[in-house]
């Protein structure tokens, strides 16, 4: 891309960000690269020379033990892991006489050869950003010790780093923990969708490509695991997160306002009432709910005996009725959650926007629709993101109510199960963790696409500074 496109980039930008634009640091790698002194190229393969050159031997010193760090993993267990990788090994468990001994020889393990394998190209990763951030640290003193006759010291680079620098201070533990928590076992997880790890192959699998994905998205028949499967389970998770978020917003939002109107009497104890429904653990709510809505429960039992019915209503042996239920049981679960945030929201209304409104004569649909709708849904587009992805992932509801039924003979999913309690029958009931990978990928695909697609889109996004 060219200096000029760029430049018309950072004036934009500058523009918008106006006195809290931040303009671009010049000690990058390129300029590093093209700039610096033998000393700063030096140190692309002797890591801290150029910063002890420039008086700064204690960074130095810690960028130099990174690197020799690294060459020692890589020679004593690295280089062996991402061999592993490759290969994943291929010796069975067998028995044997060992020095006069019989004795059981263990096989290979391939899923720590895969997690370790993992592992290692993620911190191999690392060390590249490790050696990127070391060369443009030697760069920046090459800079400073030039223009001030000195690079900064020690406590020089302490007081930044608690003071200008705090923000990057405090985000490195986040950051570290999404990396090994979040990132790692993502990889690790996506991994798995392109091996043969299932239930006949738990300790010695091998690389199978794009098989499993070839098996989920084809109608072959000779598998609990189909494509129409797949988009059967897929439209019945949208739908359900669709309803599940929006009628629990606008029933929320409806309760909400009826309770913040001047004549409503008692709100602070209508407020308590659907606080304390949020104190009670949702599990508990879930398996009280699965329970009386059984056909000998309590629900069929007393509709029986008021002559209403004259059978047991199929909660959870019909299709439809099954999904219908577990949408309405999860209105009692996601509307007070719903009316906590709007009463907030709503009793932080500029109030003299409604006093313009009554000015100019507007009655009490145009007061909604032109000021309280737009300023909910411009503040709450975040919120209803998360709660709809929060849904597509609602493995509580589904599994603890259903257990996916009504179930399918033949199949690994039923009628209610969403993906996520595929994925969850696939590896802990089946054990076909490379399967329930590919789900768990294609989940990943669907959620990242909405949320990204719906919040670029929204308000929220396009107008920081405001509410339109």
């Amino acid at each position: 891309m060219s200096t000029v496109t760029l430049s018309q980039r950072e004036l934009r930008r500058r523009r918008k960000l106006g006195a809290d634009y931040v303009a671009p640091s010049p000690y990058t790698l390129k300029n590093a690269l093209e700039k610096g002194d033998v000393f700063t190229k030096l140190s692309i393969l002797i890591f801290g020379l150029g910063n002890v050159v420039r008086k700064q031997y204690v960074k130095g010193l810690i960028y130099f033990a990174g690197e020799v760090l690294f060459i020692v993993y890589m020679i004593m267990t690295g280089g062996t892991c991402v061999k592993n990788l490759i290969t994943l090994g291929g010796n069975k468990p067998s028995s044997g006489w060992v020095n006069g001994q019989y004795v059981n020889i263990p096989g290979d393990n391939t899923v720590l050869r895969l997690l370790y394998g993992v592992a290692t190209v993620v911190f191999c990763v690392v060390f590249v950003l490790w050696w990127i951030l070391e060369i443009r640290s030697a760069y920046k003193a090459q800079c400073l010790a030039g223009k001030n006759g000195h690079a900064p010291s020690l406590m020089d680079d302490i007081h930044t780093l608690l003071d200008a620098k705090a923000n990057q201070l405090l985000l490195f533990l986040p950051i570290a923990g999404i990396l090994i928590f979040t990132v790692l076992p993502l990889i690790f997880m996506i991994s798995m969708a392109f091996t043969s790890y299932d239930h006949n192959h738990l300790t010695l699998f091998n690389w199978v490509g794009l098989e499993n994905f070839k098996t989920v998205f084809s109608n072959s028949g000779s598998s609990a695991v189909s494509g129409s499967m797949f988009l059967s389970v897929l439209g019945w998770t949208l739908i359900w997160a669709f309803f599940a978020t929006f009628l629990n917003f606008f029933f929320g939002l409806f309760l909400a306002m009826i309770i913040n109107r001047k004549t409503t009497y008692g709100k602070n104890v209508w407020r308590a009432i659907f606080s304390m429904s949020i104190a009670v653990p949702q599990f508990v709510s879930l398996l009280v709910m699965h329970q009386m809505l059984q056909p000998t429960g309590a629900v069929n039992r007393l509709l029986q005996n008021w002559g209403w019915i004259n059978g047991p209503l199929p909660f959870f042996t019909d299709a439809t009725w099954a999904r219908v239920t577990v949408i309405i049981v999860n209105l009692w679960i996601g509307i007070p959650y719903t009316i906590m945030q709007v009463t907030g929201i709503l009793q932080n209304i500029p109030a003299d926007l409604y006093e313009a409104a009554k000015i100019d004569g507007a009655n009490w649909w145009q007061t909604f629709t032109k000021i309280t709708m737009p300023y909910i849904i411009f503040v709450l587009t975040p919120y209803l993101i998360t709660t709809f992805t929060g849904n597509v992932n609602n493995f509580n509801v589904i599994y603890l109510l259903t257990r996916g039924d009504p179930a399918v003979n033949g199949a690994s999913a039923g009628k209610t199960d969403l993906l996520i309690t595929w994925l969850y029958k696939l590896t802990v009931d089946r054990n076909d963790y490379n399967l329930g990978a590919v789900i768990g990928i294609m989940t990943f695909i669907v959620l990242a696409a909405v949320s990204l697609i719906t919040y670029r889109n929204s308000g929220s996004y396009k107008n920081e500074e405001g509410f339109r």
